[in-house]
């Protein structure tokens, strides 16, 4: 019963989704703005409507920890990746601020909502060809474009999902590019339970029986030099990694209870 009514509640903000999802598509070749203003009712009214539609009708939750008072005017957050709903995550986990992405350029073709929304709202696509040269020159020209239109970054450094939950390695060129660029605050995150539902099978199996959680852990200043950003992405790393090991370690007493 519950597989049937978790298939029942996504294909029915699948088919919500459609809509604008199709009108993208339609208008993107004509005219950008309009593209705009639809991802915009994707990303501010869909977003939060589906992920209220799950918790009312099947119980999904979110846990979001985040003081307010402590986040800078602008800054820029890494975290750990575990699924495509980390993107959505966050959109909802910051919803007083346009967030804008790091990701690979397969994701601006041929994927219905995806990919008209991401090049509409231009967020940063890192080219598969061309070469580290033209990644980091893709990085920079996103860093001075969201930082001149106030907008927040949001980069994986592990640069790929995790399929298991797994953290992997952090990498550091395209994040010491975005910090040079942008010379903003750096605010870690880690998010978790995203890795159980990463693929259509496990959407359907185990959204009502996951916790996706998220959290601000760190908040650093701008990191100025080449030591201080080696500092920052390898203290960041260890923090997401504590805060998986307290997060799972709690899952497993109240799953024993």
């Amino acid at each position: 019963m519950t597989l049937l009514v978790n298939i029942i509640a996504v294909c029915t903000c699948i088919l919500w989704l459609s809509v604008p999802a199709f009108l993208n598509i339609i208008c993107y070749p004509f005219s950008k703005k309009a593209c705009v203003k639809i991802s915009d009712y994707i990303v501010k009214v869909c977003a939060p409507g589906i992920f209220s539609v799950f918790k009312t009708y099947i119980k999904f939750n979110r846990t979001f920890t985040r003081e307010t008072e402590k986040l800078p005017e602008q800054f820029f957050v890494i975290s750990n990746h575990q699924s495509l709903l980390d993107i959505p995550i966050y959109m909802t986990f910051f919803p007083e601020y346009q967030v804008r992405f790091v990701a690979k350029d397969a994701l601006a073709r041929h994927i219905p909502l995806v990919s008209e929304m991401l090049r509409s709202h231009e967020h940063c696509m890192i080219p598969r060809k061309g070469g580290a040269a033209k990644a980091m020159k893709t990085i920079e020209d996103f860093g001075k474009r969201v930082v001149e239109r106030n907008q927040i970054p949001v980069l994986f450094p592990e640069g790929t999902r995790s399929k298991d939950g797994t953290l992997g390695t952090f990498y550091s060129a395209g994040f010491r590019k975005l910090v040079e660029t942008t010379k903003l605050p750096i605010v870690v995150c880690a998010l978790d339970n995203g890795y159980k539902i990463n693929d259509l099978k496990h959407v359907f199996e185990n959204l009502s029986k996951i916790n996706y959680k998220c959290k601000v852990l760190k908040v650093y200043p701008y990191p100025e030099t080449k030591e201080e950003q080696v500092k920052v992405l390898e203290e960041a790393k260890e923090l997401v990694q504590k805060q998986l090991d307290e997060w799972r370690e709690e899952d497993k007493m109240l799953a024993s209870k």
